[in-house]
């Protein structure tokens, strides 16, 4: 007995030892998610939004399922747009718009500034930055699509890869 009696409190010993490694710890909270940009950048954005033309997505798929003469420009990154985009768009990037939506719409001859104008990009942020650059360089006509293009995706509207 006393034999089992030492091996039974060499166990429990092991096991008191042992436990605290063998336990998993509690995983830790998930720390808050980080904001894309800071707070200054949405209320510049906000700001500009404003100032210019906007659409949602109800508005824009109306358009796109009917253009009539309107311009539809996707300034996404180039590696966004090949990814997945609306049919009918025409890919300008943002940081080139100011200098290529010339020749969108058809440059050298003359351009008509109050062309009807959309421009599109992931959630609207660059959209609204790119409407009022171009309604800076003198367009009349432009608006920003604000809206979630995987929102977009999701419901099953106009889409191609």
């Amino acid at each position: 007995m006393n034999r089992m009696l030492r091996f039974a409190v060499v166990l429990v010993g092991a096991f008191v030892v042992a436990a605290p490694a063998l336990a998993q710890p509690a995983p830790a909270p998930a720390p808050a998610a980080a904001p894309a940009w800071p707070q200054s950048l949405n209320d510049y954005v906000a700001g500009v939004r404003k100032t210019i033309k906007t659409t949602d997505m109800d508005g824009y798929l109306a358009v796109v399922k009917n253009p009539n003469g309107a311009v539809l420009i996707d300034i996404r990154e180039e590696s966004e747009y090949k990814a997945g985009h609306i049919p009918g768009t025409k890919f300008i990037p943002r940081g080139l718009l100011e200098f290529q939506i010339w020749k969108a719409l058809g440059f050298p001859n003359t351009v008509d500034m109050n062309t009807t104008i959309y421009v599109q990009c992931r959630t609207g942020g660059r959209a609204t930055l790119a409407a009022a650059a171009l309604k800076q360089i003198g367009f009349t006509n432009v608006t920003a699509v604000i809206m979630n293009i995987e929102d977009w995706e999701k419901k099953g509207n106009p889409w191609e890869k």
